[in-house]
């Protein structure tokens, strides 16, 4: 009988013996290969942390006792045990279970975790409310990995967490993506020290023996901890930066051997004061290909479960990807221009940055999940001559924001920002659409925002955009395949700010920004008015000609935009058409004042009215 049939919430697990917990995770290993095999998702970072989910569920009374979960997309375990077994087909799907833990789905995700390295804040600002509020409080977890622990805002966590009283756990999922610690006898010698019950009993009633007679306060406590660590260090022959911070430390162990973790989770669980618990996981772990590709199964796509074949390949006559066209056409003019340099936090393959990286492996860095750095490193390098071509996804960019104003835009440094997945992406919803970067970067001075409408384009503005002179040049592309076949052209320089009529029309002008323009000309084709289409393909600063064009000739004018309709191109026209005073009316197409949920992206498009149907249908009412 399969034991996960029965288990619809952590209380149900908490009924089985701990030896049966090896089949539970076998059978959860099971299921999620068998779903996203069908239901594309992320594999390999959930299928690592199968056993430590469990645990975590197993030891701990959730959703009283919280758990914080950094990088969403290991916690399909979690999902899975609280509720949502049944439901989990529909997972990133339109109207179904959402990609990433939120709390507006469950009481059992505490936290938003669509991007990475804020679970340690996160959890501590809980556990710091919990002692504050409750006399009796709930126990706090923070589960980090999986290359968070690169995040600067990681490291200001635990800064804060050493100073700040609180008993939270942090539990560092380590998969060597990110810190790589080495193991020993040693080590496994001083975590059964550590977390041995009778050494724990005499820590504990020395202390309180101490504290009671005034010889233990809190800055001699810190003094005795420091010293106890310093020691460790002496006998392990290894410095710890979290024993460094005064955040007791336990580890390295077995990150699968979930027996084990329950018992280490037990003895840890009541101790007072910041605690790390370091864990060593494989990507993927149980499924070969998985654990052989981890990058290509970190979301395969459709794959056979049996063979691990992925399934979904591009026709021969398909147009190429965008970020594929950026990569080839990256590599392309480095080797033109020795003075470009590729910058990327994490996402080498995502970006297509791997092209450059294989060719040229000195002109190209993988920073990590680095944003804010990825933009100043850059900036650095800017300073003195070289021309840095940054990828971010435009989401995560966001993260960058004060770096690109602060370090990039004053000096006017010559950076190119391409930024990746800009507009809706999809199944990754709400955290992951680029839906903001238009209108957040719009007021920054100094800065040239451009969009192409297809692969030609992209490579005309990557062109222009590494020219002497032109300073802070910002390029934005959606995910996925472009519109051409035959994307290779020779290159050619772009007027900066400057943008080009599609097709002459009397009745409604229509003004776009980037490959929206592609679904607004099939829109076009089908329309019984006559409709005048600009391809803006800049933002910054605005085509003055064309707009005096415009406002010239028409009284109704129509924007649309793959961002948020609120501060981007619509506002920027409507800006100016109120400036200049003309005697039109503006009306703004793009996404909406609310976060967009996840689903395939002709499916939100369509419900956003952004499709050509909802197109047609706007410019049919323009008249």
């Amino acid at each position: 009988m399969k034991l996960l049939d029965d288990i619809i919430y952590p209380s149900d697990l908490k009924k089985l013996n701990v030896e049966q917990l090896p089949q539970v995770c076998g059978e959860l290993r099971n299921f999620i290969i068998e779903q996203l095999a069908d239901n594309p998702g992320h594999l390999g970072s959930s299928l690592g942390t199968i056993e430590l989910t469990v645990a975590l569920h197993y030891v701990y009374d959730t959703p009283k006792d919280k758990l914080v979960w950094d990088v969403g997309h290991q916690a399909y375990a979690h999902k899975i045990l609280t509720g949502r077994r049944k439901g989990f087909s529909t997972n990133r799907k339109f109207g179904g279970l959402r990609p990433f833990p939120s709390p507006l789905e469950s009481e059992y995700d505490t936290f938003a975790c669509g991007h990475t390295s804020n679970s340690i804040s996160a959890a501590l600002g809980m556990a710091v409310a919990a002692k504050k509020l409750h006399e009796h409080p709930e126990h706090v977890v923070a589960i980090i990995g999986d290359g968070a622990m690169s995040g600067g805002l990681a490291y200001e966590g635990l800064n804060n967490a050493s100073q700040q009283p609180n008993d939270m756990l942090i539990v560092l999922n380590d998969n060597n993506m990110s810190i790589d610690c080495s193991v020993g006898g040693m080590r496994d010698y001083l975590l059964h020290l550590n977390t041995n019950k009778r050494y724990n009993k005499v820590r504990f009633r020395l202390s309180n023996w101490l504290h009671d007679r005034g010889v233990l306060d809190d800055k001699r406590k810190k003094a005795i901890i420091r010293l106890n660590n310093a020691v460790k260090s002496f006998i392990s022959q290894q410095q710890n930066i979290f024993e460094g911070m005064d955040i007791r430390y336990f580890g390295p162990i077995d990150g699968h051997n979930v027996v084990e973790m329950v018992r280490v989770l037990r003895e840890i669980k009541e101790m007072t004061g910041p605690k790390i618990l370091h864990l060593h996981t494989r990507k993927g772990k149980g499924y070969k290909p998985a654990e052989e590709n981890p990058t290509i199964f970190h979301a395969p796509g459709i794959f056979d479960p049996d063979t691990g074949e992925c399934l979904k390949r591009r026709g021969k006559d398909e147009p190429l990807k965008y970020q594929e066209v950026f990569g080839k056409t990256l590599l392309e003019l480095a080797r033109k221009n020795e003075r470009i340099i590729g910058v990327t936090p994490a996402m080498p393959t995502g970006c297509s940055m791997n092209i450059l990286m294989e060719k040229m492996p000195a002109r190209a860095f993988d920073v990590g999940i680095a944003e804010g750095h990825a933009v100043t490193f850059s900036a650095g390098m800017a300073k003195e001559g070289l021309v840095p071509f940054c990828n971010i996804y435009s989401s995560f960019a966001q993260r960058a924001y004060d770096n690109i104003i602060h370090d990039v835009a004053i000096l006017s440094l010559p950076v190119v920002l391409c930024l990746d997945r800009a507009g809706i992406v999809g199944e990754d919803g709400a955290t992951h659409h680029g839906a903001f970067d238009l209108a957040y970067l719009r007021p920054i001075p100094n800065i040239t925002i451009s969009s192409p409408m297809d692969e030609r384009e992209l490579r005309h503005l990557m062109y222009t955009a590494q020219l002497p002179n032109k300073g802070p040049f910002v390029i934005r592309y959606p995910r996925g395949k472009g519109e051409l076949t035959g994307w290779q052209c020779p290159m050619e320089e772009v007027q900066v700010g400057t943008g080009r009529k599609l097709t002459d029309g009397e009745d409604v002008a229509i003004l776009s920004l980037g490959p929206i323009g592609n679904t607004v000309q099939r829109a076009i084709k089908r329309c019984s008015k006559s409709v005048a289409h600009y391809d803006m393909r800049f933002l910054k600063p605005l085509d003055e000609a064309l707009l005096t064009e415009v406002g010239q000739k028409f009284s109704r004018i129509i924007t649309i935009e793959d961002g948020v309709r609120n501060g981007g191109l619509g506002s920027a026209v409507t800006e100016w058409i109120q400036d200049h005073r003309y005697a039109t009316s503006v009306e703004r197409m793009g996404l909406p004042d609310e976060f967009v949920e996840h689903g395939s992206v002709p499916e939100l498009m369509h419900a956003l009215g952004l499709d050509e149907e909802g197109i047609l249908e706007k410019l049919e009412q323009a008249i």
